[in-house]
């Protein structure tokens, strides 16, 4: 099979007018060709940091503090979420993984509460459908081996080091909040190695020193960040320092569209469009160590397909501002995985 259009193809997405031939489930070539199509075909998204459970209470807990909220164990969020049904708990995951998989997002790195059965209640909710979660379970080491890593709630909340310890000799990721409210537990995440680091509102110059030195990810999520009154991250200041990915967070604070993050971290801060692109696509993918998230050959054809003639992207000048700033749900006329 092809894909005809406008392709924004490698790390720098530069314009591409042709197709991109896809055989068994991989990108064969990207041909330079005249073609008709008016579509503009891009690199499927990767969220690097979401918390699906949270679907069960969107906008619940209004003018609660960052700690009422979510900390654990006794936040908002983990109190439903406890009074919360199996079904009910898997049929919300799936509605959100199910408006992820068909605005774009390939995969997401789901950090999983409940254990083992947390985790076993996502691989449900995400039965059949094309988006491909990454799961990283929490809160033990059983939900860490039924999983593909742990996802560490703060340095701050517990110890960590064991659990660290086997998850590296399991092969398997580690990833952990840090800095999200103050810059305290940001050296002692960093003390655990981790593969990636969430959130880094307030890094202070030498946690920035060390992220690069370790070249340590981090994964930013702005429209949560403001929501939850920590802050914004320093975008910029991370960008030259290390690999940044995009995330939605909780789908309690935030719908978990790619499209308005990408849009919010552009409009937010002097990221250019290029890079949040980078950050919604390639950059989440290698923290999750995916083959896709990149329009080139040998990458798994994980492809959205706009609609470059839609009254909202008709005349754009700069296609990559413009799927970045204002492309949306409306534009898409096609996901290829």
């Amino acid at each position: 099979m092809h894909v005809e259009g406008t392709i924004l193809a490698g790390r720098d997405f530069e314009p591409v007018e042709g197709r991109v031939v896809v055989e068994d489930g991989e990108i064969a070539a990207v041909e330079e060709a005249a073609v008709e199509s008016e579509n503009v075909v891009l690199p499927a998204f990767v969220n690097a940091h979401t918390h699906i459970g949270d679907s069960i209470a969107k906008e619940a807990g209004a003018g609660l503090s960052l700690d009422e909220l979510v900390a654990p164990p006794d936040g908002l969020k983990h109190r439903l979420l406890r009074a919360a049904s199996h079904e009910e708990k898997v049929e919300a995951m799936r509605r959100s993984l199910r408006l992820m998989a068909s605005t774009g997002t390939a995969a997401c790195v789901e950090f999983r509460e409940g254990g083992v059965d947390g985790v076993e209640a996502i691989r449900e909710a995400a039965a059949g459908l094309a988006i491909d979660p990454v799961v990283l379970g929490r809160e033990t080491a059983d939900a860490m081996r039924a999983s593909d890593g742990f996802g560490a709630s703060g340095a701050r909340d517990a110890e960590f080091d064991d659990l660290r310890a086997e998850t590296r000799e399991a092969g398997k990721l580690f990833g952990i909040h840090a800095g999200e409210r103050d810059p305290h537990d940001v050296d002692p995440a960093l003390d655990l190695d981790p593969d990636f680091v969430v959130h880094v509102v307030h890094p202070e110059p030498s946690h920035l020193d060390r992220i690069e030195a370790d070249e340590v990810p981090v994964v930013v999520c702005p429209r949560s960040n403001l929501v939850t009154g920590v802050g914004v991250p320093p975008l910029r200041d991370l960008l030259d320092r290390t690999t940044v990915a995009l995330g939605t967070d909780n789908v309690m604070l935030n719908s978990p569209s790619m499209f308005r993050e990408m849009e919010f971290a552009s409009k937010l801060t002097d990221a250019t469009a290029t890079e949040v692109l980078r950050m919604a696509t390639a950059n989440g993918a290698e923290i999750a160590g995916l083959n896709c998230g990149v329009v080139e050959p040998g990458r798994e054809a994980r492809l959205l397909v706009l609609d470059g003639d839609s009254d909202n992207l008709a005349g754009a000048q700069d296609l990559v501002r413009a799927v970045v700033r204002r492309a949306g749900e409306a534009d898409v006329t096609d996901v290829v995985y």
